[in-house]
């Protein structure tokens, strides 16, 4: 059997019991066969700062291998102000700098947002790709995943206990993973 794929989970909340953790957790539980997830923290990282790209902090420079040694990244965030929150743009700056050395580059990527509200987080899922495209991530196009009415997903557990929403996300990481392998030929014909 083939190694399977490591997939890193960025998750865009710090907050410990948010709906798109409980959502990557939830994902992380139940992975395809063929792989392997991994949430990567974004909590410990210090503010982006360009005057520290010879000698980047530790938790940075941590961050980055994480990001790196990965096959693809499935970023799982909610919605600020019409946007992702800042800690996850921090983030994305600190593993895509000194410019020229991304970690992100050519990593196959998808993005589902999670939101209490009606459109379940559309603004920062797309504002998202809007960075992706600059990182030259391929992004899964389909399907577009914003779930929203968040506060009655998740059982006690921390399980999806909408029968239908846990159809739709097994269908989307089943469509993620379709999309790494699709990517890595491409990649591999280069």
């Amino acid at each position: 059997m083939a190694t399977p794929r490591r997939v890193a989970v960025v998750v865009g909340s710090l907050r410990k019991d948010s709906f798109n953790r409980k959502l990557a957790k939830a994902i992380v539980a139940s992975p395809l066969p063929g792989l392997s997830f991994e949430i990567v923290e974004i909590g410990q990282l210090p503010l982006y700062n360009q005057d520290d790209d010879a000698h980047p902090p530790e938790a940075s420079a941590a961050f980055k291998r994480k990001i790196a040694a990965a096959d693809a990244v499935l970023f799982v965030t909610p919605e600020y102000n019409r946007s992702v929150p800042g800690v996850l743009k921090n983030a994305i700056d600190i593993a895509s700098r000194p410019y020229g050395q991304s970690a992100w580059n050519e990593k196959p990527a998808a993005v589902i947002s999670v939101s209490p509200g009606a459109i379940g987080g559309f603004g920062a899922n797309q504002h998202l790709r809007q960075s992706l495209v600059f990182l030259n991530m391929p992004a899964l196009q389909q399907p577009e995943a914003y779930i929203g009415g968040a506060g009655d997903l998740f059982d006690d557990a921390g399980a999806i206990k909408k029968p239908e929403t846990k159809k739709f996300v097994d269908q989307f990481i089943a469509a993620f993973a379709d999309w790494i392998e699709q990517t890595a030929k491409k990649n591999a014909a280069h």
